[in-house]
């Protein structure tokens, strides 16, 4: 067991990425708490995690894409088509991001407060 704290552990996995796979997750990483300064980072499944009022979404890095899996993404309206991965599935989105991809960093914190609005709404 560690006793570091789920944001030490952010932390060093994205140092431990060390390639814009570590940047990536750290913009998007800073645009969650943009988006939504009252969420809470845990880490969940060997992998960071965002909560607000239950699990917002994760971020995973695999050796070409970082991803971010929305838990409740197939309830979002995904306005902008973010969503590129996972689009089959009942209840969960995802976003692959590739090397060298520009981010729609409005689009993103807006999806981003939309999944707390869910949450929130779904927990009142």
């Amino acid at each position: 067991m560690t006793n570091e704290t789920p944001s030490e552990l952010i932390d060093a996995r994205i140092a431990e990425l060390g390639d814009w796979r570590g940047e990536m997750l750290a913009r998007l990483r800073a645009l969650v708490h943009e988006a939504d300064p009252e969420v809470t980072e845990e880490w969940k499944w060997n992998v960071p995690a965002w909560y607000h009022n239950g699990l917002l979404f994760t971020g995973e890095s695999y050796k070409k894409s970082v991803k971010m899996t929305f838990a409740k993404g197939a309830a979002l309206a995904d306005t902008q088509g973010l969503f590129n991965s996972s689009l089959d599935g009942n209840v969960r989105r995802a976003i692959d991001f590739f090397e060298g991809d520009v981010l729609d960093e409005d689009a993103l914190k807006a999806l981003f407060r939309e999944a707390v609005a869910h949450n929130l709404a779904s927990r009142g």
